[in-house]
């Protein structure tokens, strides 16, 4: 339970504007980015979101941002986003209202040329060229397994947490390998509401595609929200499939899918607003309900604008408005996203949001070791047909490799297939993690059971380089075709009842 103080206009405003301040400027900093085409991966381009506010805030275009402008925008996106008429928004509300602000007011990148990208991708829509030119020359020829009927595979890109370049790019690949090897069609979305019961209908597997953050969620309809969970448990327990690769894990944890001073929308991060519409709640909450009435939402502009009028002219400069935010504070140790607030959670990877995706799933994110990190592959189960690709040999990626709460994962409730073999690990790189695993388990793909129907999932897939590796490819082949029912393979938890 959240305890509830007293505070005065001063003491609301100053605590406001630190936080604020501290929030907006590693903002400009980071690159998680909104879901907008021509929005680019870092939400306002590589500069963060700052320069698409300050387009959207400076209304008479004169290239300068004065007080009365700065409330008048803070007030209009109040009338926008609290479209119920509530009086008050979350901080989840909040933070979606200012990623689609700074998806609104990024211009679009550039017309693409050959490999524009520099192979990560600009647009969270579409895939770099060359990287698709690399990932169709690595495919496998043929499945695995041969399909026990035409399949149709939804690949769900929506996310509410940081957005990876390399989801176009994992996306092309179920399209393009699907199409090469016959083993289904895939058709590629990135609206959450097409999670429902009717449209699943048409489909034997969901592929989730680096979703992030509470990914069906709709901030503004929990019915929505829940007839989307519902109809995502109903489809895998009735029997047809789910295959989850890397971010998939990095849903359904922190503090809260509503907000509040954890990270709002679950995961990491949020989208680029989340942080900043955390701090917002938590400093602006009077009452201690973790919502901003209009009143509270203007106090918090008036006292924001206060601190980065540093010069106290009464106007900002769009070339000074980025800067000082992001000069007035450093980006946290290690420059890894953190939950909204810029504070690690009392337990590593937060809390459980929504218990029976994260079973299903097989655990969530608490940790990464940084791209381009070396790891060596080793094979947990090499009989299985879902790791004949590798021969039952190690093998070398780099990329960025995800650790897992401890309580989230378990082989009792997993399959694993390859893990990280930990023992080949310098001391050093180990030491990255400030909260390893007391079990030294690193697993890195697994299947499991669920009701009458399949999980796989893959933790590597985040750097685009690593789907021009055809073995890498072959296994996820052979781990969708598992989650369809065409590969059978043994899927009991790697740990039986009775066991250590």
């Amino acid at each position: 339970m959240r305890t509830q103080t007293s505070r005065t206009p001063l003491a609301l405003a100053a605590g406001t504007a630190l936080l604020l301040t501290a929030a907006f400027g590693h903002l400009t900093a980071q690159t998680p980015g909104p879901q907008a085409p021509g929005a680019g991966r870092g939400g306002g381009g590589r500069g963060g979101i700052a320069p698409a506010l300050f387009r959207a805030i400076d209304a008479d275009k004169d290239g300068a941002v004065n007080r009365v402008e700065f409330k008048g925008a803070f007030d209009k996106w109040f009338t926008e986003w609290d479209g119920a008429g509530a009086g008050s928004l979350s901080a989840l509300q909040i933070g979606d209202g200012l990623t689609r602000v700074a998806a609104a007011f990024t211009p679009p990148p550039p017309a693409p040329q050959l490999d524009a990208c520099g192979g990560r991708s600009n647009n969270p829509r579409v895939a770099c060229p060359a990287d698709v030119d690399k990932m169709i020359a690595a495919l496998p020829d043929k499945a695995i397994a041969k399909p026990a009927k035409p399949r149709e595979i939804l690949v769900l890109g929506s996310t509410r947490g940081f957005v990876h370049s390399s989801i176009p790019l994992a996306a092309r690949m179920m399209e393009e390998m699907g199409r090469k090897t016959g083993a289904w069609t895939a058709t590629t979305t990135y609206d959450a509401a097409d999670i429902n019961t009717a449209n699943l209908k048409q489909y034997d597997a969901i592929v989730l595609d680096s979703t992030t953050g509470c990914f069906l969620d709709d901030p503004n309809d929990k019915a929505a929200s829940d007839a989307r969970r519902a109809a995502l448990l109903d489809f895998i327990r009735g029997g047809k499939g789910i295959a989850g690769i890397h971010a998939a894990s990095d849903s359904y944890h922190g503090q809260s899918c509503g907000g509040g001073a954890g990270a709002p929308g679950g995961g990491r991060g949020g989208g680029p607003g989340a942080t900043l519409a955390a701090a917002m709640v938590a400093q602006g909450d009077g009452n201690g309900d973790q919502k901003l009435t209009r009143a509270e939402f203007a106090a918090v502009a008036d006292a924001w604008y206060d601190k980065i009028d540093t010069d106290k002219t009464g106007q900002i400069a769009q070339a000074d408005f980025a800067p000082r935010f992001a000069a007035l504070t450093p980006a946290p140790p290690g420059g890894g996203r953190q939950n909204a607030g810029n504070a690690a959670p009392a337990k590593p990877g937060g809390e459980p949001l929504w218990p029976e995706f994260n079973k299903i799933i097989g655990g969530y994110f608490k940790f990464h070791w940084n791209d381009p990190q070396l790891i060596t592959v080793k094979i947990d189960d090499p009989k299985s047909p879902l790791t004949a690709m590798f021969h039952g040999q190690d093998w070398e990626i780099r990329d960025e490799t995800y650790t897992y709460n401890q309580e989230s994962f378990s082989r009792d409730n997993v399959h694993v297939l390859t893990s990280v073999n930990y023992a080949k690990m310098s001391d050093e790189d180990k030491a990255k993690e400030p909260t390893p695993r007391s079990d030294q388990d690193y697993a890195l793909s697994w299947i499991r059971r669920e009701g009458k129907g399949r999980l796989f999932y893959e933790a590597h897939g985040h750097h685009e380089r690593n789907y021009a590796i055809k073995p890498f490819l072959e296994h996820i082949l052979a781990g969708v075709q598992y989650s369809l029912g065409d590969l059978k393979a043994d899927d009991s938890p790697s740990r039986k009842p009775g066991t250590r």
